[in-house]
């Protein structure tokens, strides 16, 4: 005779209604009074006559705790504290992003994107200017204004945590989310749109202006 398998049951599985075991259950009623050891008959009749159901809610506890609950109200207010604890549980990290002088576009938009996913994460993000040889030594002002120009292509809403100010490598900064809301990707593909002639000349005036300032600075490739 071929032996039949035991049905499995998983331990953490919520036991409701006819599927409690317990003899006796310490119950809590509907709107949270303690309704003393009953058991499971007369705890199951006056979850009964509320029209509701029973949740074993602490099966380890002697006797166990059940209480009296609408079985949707009870799972929604489950997940909602499940979530609550994995926010207060999440590690603020802070993180590192880093430019330089000659960094290209692309390369800024792809740091800044990354930035921002960082901050709609909830962490801290220490944005950098590199410098290295005779920029070290370019007027502080300048070098101020090129790092807030990588700061405003950053699709996020943050504020500033800690001021630019000189580094040992350059200059850094600190910002931070501010609220929840994160704007969407600004990230554009250039090739997949289309140039009207107007917008053409004007970015060709823009690119003989800032060759003129490279040349001005005697810079070896662009600014960021």
């Amino acid at each position: 005779m071929r032996k039949q398998k035991k049905r499995y049951i998983p331990k953490d599985r919520t036991r409701i209604n006819n599927a409690i075991r317990a003899a006796e259950l310490r119950v809590v009623g509907p709107d949270g009074e303690n309704l003393g050891v009953l058991s499971l008959a007369e705890a199951l009749k006056a979850a009964d006559d509320a029209k509701l159901d029973l949740i074993e809610i602490s099966p380890k506890a002697k006797p166990p705790v059940a209480k009296i609950i609408d079985f949707g109200q009870y799972r929604y207010e489950t997940k909602r504290k499940a979530s609550e604890v994995k926010a207060k549980s999440h590690v603020t990290e802070t993180k590192s992003v880093q430019v330089k002088i000659g960094t290209g576009e692309h390369d800024q938009q792809l740091k800044a994107k990354r930035a921002a996913e960082w901050l709609n994460e909830g962490h801290r993000v220490k944005v950098d200017l590199f410098l290295w040889g005779r920029y070290k030594y370019m007027e502080p002002n300048f070098l101020k204004e090129r790092l807030e120009r990588f700061l405003k292509i950053i699709p996020a809403e943050y504020k500033l945590a800690d001021e630019i100010k000189k580094s040992p490598k350059g200059f850094t900064c600190t910002i931070e989310r501010l609220g929840k809301s994160v704007k969407g990707p600004r990230i554009i593909e250039e090739e997949k749109i289309a140039e009207k002639p107007e917008e053409k000349e004007e970015k060709e005036v823009a690119k003989s202006k800032k060759k003129s300032l490279d040349e001005l600075l005697d810079i070896e490739g662009g600014l960021i």
